[in-house]
């Protein structure tokens, strides 16, 4: 006889079903991200190789309009839960490919930031959190390496003036940078693996 305490617990995730999140990509997702997540436009991030987690809490963030966005709203808004978890994890499991800095007279100072920081204002290295490779913490932190320098820039600007207001962290950190500083970190991005 099962106890009141046995029959409260949860079941244990289904696992992710690459297909089904392939289906949804092809479907939904690859107008603006490509069919693999790939180096589409510059607008667009990159999710190919991101975490799989990393991925399922923004869109659930575009679905609750933590984080704003209409299109992704839109998009994730027709999304399960399992249908976030399937996707996510077709686009974790895809390669990423490495990307290139481009303004090579910024490119030290974005090496400069992302490794050590910003001491006088505290702003923190970005390595310390999104690694030495730009690898990320799954679950924690995403993968920057080799992200479009144009949507990092993007971001950090949006974290900075709070029209980002997902992650209190980003928000501070951002919000201690100049937009010289900012592209510069942007582009070494691009170019990290």
């Amino acid at each position: 006889m099962a106890t009141p305490l046995a029959a409260s617990e949860s079941k244990p995730a289904a696992k992710a079903d690459l297909v089904k999140g392939e289906a949804i990509a092809t479907q939904v997702c690859s107008a603006c991200h490509t069919a693999d997540g790939s180096r589409g436009s510059a607008a667009n991030p990159i999710i190919q190789g991101q975490h799989p987690e990393y991925l399922v809490k923004q869109l659930t963030e575009f679905k609750s309009g933590k984080r704003d966005n209409a299109i992704m709203k839109g998009m994730a808004s027709a999304l399960s839960e399992d249908d976030m978890k399937n996707v996510a994890a077709f686009y974790a499991s895809k390669q990423p490919k490495p990307g290139a800095a481009r303004n090579k007279e910024l490119v030290a100072l974005g090496e400069k930031i992302y490794r050590g920081g910003i001491a006088d204002r505290q702003v923190p290295a970005c390595a310390g959190c999104h690694s030495p490779s730009g690898s990320g913490i799954p679950a924690q932190y995403p993968r920057l390496s080799g992200q479009h320098s144009d949507y990092t820039e993007l971001q950090l600007k949006n974290f900075r003036d709070s029209v980002r207001k997902n992650n209190a962290v980003m928000t501070g950190v951002a919000a201690k940078m100049n937009d010289r500083e900012i592209k510069a970190v942007a582009d070494y991005i691009a170019g990290l693996h």
